[in-house]
């Protein structure tokens, strides 16, 4: 419980400066986590909440060539994927690359 409770002490909001966008579906377990892992790196991001909208659904398949499943997540309007992809690339020490630290 400390380890946690050190970890939100030491989010440093605004660390990075990249545009990062997600889609969500408010009770989606991997969007949560998704956005969990986002806020903990001290990353801003935009968050399109599209339960139930079938227009922001497909607006959000066609910026992901074709991925419907969500959360769809996008860092200067490159697509990155769900967020496997998103914590795969945590996990490679590659993310911090893509997000660009803020000077």
């Amino acid at each position: 419980m400390m380890n946690l409770i050190n970890q939100l002490l030491n989010r440093t909001p605004g660390k990075y400066q990249a545009k990062v966008e997600i889609y969500t579906w408010q009770t989606c377990p991997f969007c949560i986590r998704a956005k969990w892992l986002l806020w903990r790196k001290g990353v801003d991001y935009v968050e399109y909440k599209i339960d139930g909208d079938q227009t922001a659904r497909t607006k959000m398949a066609d910026r992901a060539k074709g991925r419907r499943s969500v959360p769809q997540i996008f860092i200067n309007d490159q697509h990155v994927g769900g967020f496997d992809d998103l914590n795969s690339l945590h996990q490679q020490d590659s993310l911090d690359r893509l997000l660009v630290p803020a000077t």
